[in-house]
């Protein structure tokens, strides 16, 4: 009997030892489960810095943009850091593009955003440049990701209800670009045709506007517009005049300009909202550069040509001003608000 006692304690003991083994095995198990495997997407965009090569040299892309500690987009906030982070495109030649062979971005935009970190502090060195698209370039300026973008921005009444912008640096105006074969010679002649341009893009909004019944295929990057015009997916791909003149010039046999200037398009620096005192010493850096000659010289190097007769004209326009302008052309007269054709969206590779 006291053998049999014995043998039921020993069961028992050993039982006991086993559920606290399964106790603690089991947590283990569930989390190795729950790993897929799949690594985690960042949706923070590539960061490029400059070298030591001066306001001329290209930035070199690397890393990811982290949000700045509060808000970081303070004058103050950005001296302390001692390094300016701007937004830039990547896929608006001759504004901002970055070259795959190289990874070096550079263009009008960036020169002119490594100008103005010269003036602000003190080196023109001392930027870092952040991918952003027409999309996201509010957004990231908005959660701290960047100080500031010079992203070939129209100022707009609505933009500047949720951001600030600097006076206007850069006066464009909207074109199209199509086949050499192609008939299209106005924007009234895309009545039916296959249009392409960027989400979130003042082009978009204007061409809705002038031409309802066209067919609008919207990509995140104008390179992806290039390509679809060059394999026929598409009629006419429109934007500012000097961003397709820079992919014109990649295929000037088969493709060419056409329409003239059918809108006004002020750029300015977004800027935080409510960063008044940044605001300022972007309009200072601005006048300065333009007082020294280096703007000219940014011009001439990029666009190929000095600043054109009505500079002084736009130059240094004030922001609220800016918007005016640019909403007057959209009053009665200006075309009908759009109510038929159709849009594709088409989420296109970003360039990298």
């Amino acid at each position: 009997m006291q053998s049999a006692r014995f043998l039921w304690q020993a069961l028992a003991g050993r039982a006991a030892a086993f559920v606290a083994l399964l106790v603690l095995a089991v947590p283990l198990l569930l989390a190795a489960c729950g790993n897929t495997g799949e690594p985690t997407v960042q949706g923070t965009a590539p960061t490029a810095t400059t070298g030591a090569g001066g306001a001329g040299a290209a930035g070199t892309a690397r890393g990811t943009a982290s949000p700045a500690a509060g808000g970081g987009a303070g004058l103050d906030a950005i001296r302390q850091r001692g390094t300016l982070r701007v937004g830039v495109k990547y896929d608006a030649p001759p504004f901002g593009s970055l070259d795959p062979r190289t990874n070096q971005v550079s263009g009008f935009d960036v020169d002119l955003a490594r100008a103005i970190a010269g003036q602000i502090l003190g080196d023109p060195n001392k930027v870092e440049f952040v991918q952003v698209t027409s999309q996201n370039r509010i957004p990231q300026l908005q959660n701290g990701q960047i100080d500031m973008f010079l992203a070939t921005a129209t100022i707009t009444p609505q933009r500047l209800q949720e951001i600030n912008f600097s006076d206007v640096y850069y006066r464009a105006g909207q074109s199209l670009l199509v086949r050499q074969d192609s008939p299209i010679k106005t924007y009234q002649d895309l009545a039916g045709k296959n249009v392409c341009s960027v989400q979130g893009s003042t082009p978009e909004q204007t061409i809705r506007r002038l031409v309802p019944t066209a067919q609008v295929t919207l990509f995140e990057n104008y390179t992806d517009c290039f390509t679809a015009l060059r394999t026929g997916r598409v009629d006419a791909v429109t934007t500012d005049n000097v961003i397709l003149a820079g992919y014109q010039q990649q295929d000037p046999n088969n493709l060419k300009l056409t329409g003239g200037l059918f809108t006004f398009e002020p750029y300015g620096v977004g800027i935080a909202k409510g960063n008044d005192a940044l605001t300022r010493a972007v309009n200072d850096a601005l006048r300065q550069v333009k007082q020294s000659g280096e703007y000219a010289r940014i011009h001439e190097r990029w666009l190929k040509e000095p600043p054109p007769p009505d500079f002084e004209q736009w130059y240094l326009l004030p922001a609220q001003e800016a918007a005016a302008r640019f909403a007057a052309q959209s009053q009665p007269g200006g075309g009908a608000t759009p109510t038929r054709g159709t849009t594709t969206t088409t989420r296109g590779t970003t360039t990298r």
